[in-house]
């Protein structure tokens, strides 16, 4: 059974002039146009198709891929506004509809916004949602303190940041924890520090524990050799500059270069770290 908004694999049916038409199963033969089909396609062979509605409400397949699939978050940016909503750009032909009653504020032709992309299963249309609050924190919590996961970055607070975990769960990133350039809609990965007891998700973006000084000590050792052997930095330099020079901290630049300096790849001398 073709799914709607998603990647499926489906078989070749038939051939005509305009294209080829897939097996949908229930859904019936699916139109994939004549300009996303693959060279030397023929029927039996199998294709990965993003399939979703055309603009009279037909199913139809393509072969490229959206900037985000139903059940995805991204960062859009609006192509239109209408009496019906907001059209934004998500990397189809046919642009994804953002109702007004979906709009957590108006939204302003040429600006972009986080939206959540979801299937309308009244018309099985794919729309989009910028009332993030109702499609997060709607799953049990099943993390462990140092597991990695996917983020998006949604906004900035008093605190820090808020990022989406894995499209499903809101954390917190501290903003003293924070060593490099953030902003809404950045995707990275992060690791889950803390699980509070209200179920509250505290994140952090570098592995917490040795692992996380090892990483942060090869970066320190990727910066020299780049650097051609000697950077001008030590325990001994301000914490805002070992932020703009390294991303890191001062308490973790300390550990990192006094790891490397027991290893014996490194000297501490009086204006700055060698590789030896």
């Amino acid at each position: 059974m073709a799914e709607i908004g998603l990647i499926n694999k489906l078989e070749i049916v038939k051939t005509v002039d305009f294209g080829v038409y897939l097996d949908g199963g229930p859904q019936g033969e699916i139109l994939l146009p004549k300009r996303y089909v693959p060279e030397e396609c023929q029927p039996g062979d199998e294709l990965d198709v993003f399939i979703y509605l055309d603009s009279e409400d037909r199913l139809v397949a393509t072969t490229e891929t959206p900037k985000a699939m139903v059940g995805e978050f991204a960062m859009l940016q609006v192509v239109s506004t209408t009496p019906i909503g907001a059209f934004m750009d998500w990397g189809l032909q046919k642009d994804l509809l953002v109702p007004f009653r979906e709009q957590q504020f108006p939204m302003e032709e040429g600006r972009s916004y986080l939206v959540f992309v979801y299937l309308d299963h009244e018309t099985q249309r794919i729309v989009g949602s910028s009332k993030l609050d109702k499609f997060v924190d709607n799953l049990p919590v099943d993390y462990e303190p140092g597991e990695e996961v996917d983020l998006i970055i949604a906004g900035k607070t008093d605190l820090g940041y808020k990022a989406i975990i894995d499209n499903s769960h809101w954390g917190l990133i501290f903003k003293n924890e924070v060593f490099q350039p953030l902003k809404q809609g950045d995707k990275l990965k992060g690791y889950i520090k803390n699980i509070r007891p209200d179920e509250k998700i505290d994140l952090a973006l570098q592995k917490p524990g040795y692992e996380k000084i090892d990483s942060i000590a090869q970066g320190v050792l990727d910066k020299l050799k780049a650097a051609g052997s000697f950077l001008p930095a030590n325990d001994k330099t301000a914490p805002d500059e070992i932020s703009k020079l390294f991303g890191i901290s001062k308490k973790n630049f300390k550990k990192a270069i006094g790891s490397l300096y027991k290893q014996r790849l490194i000297t501490i001398e009086e204006d700055g770290i060698r590789l030896v």
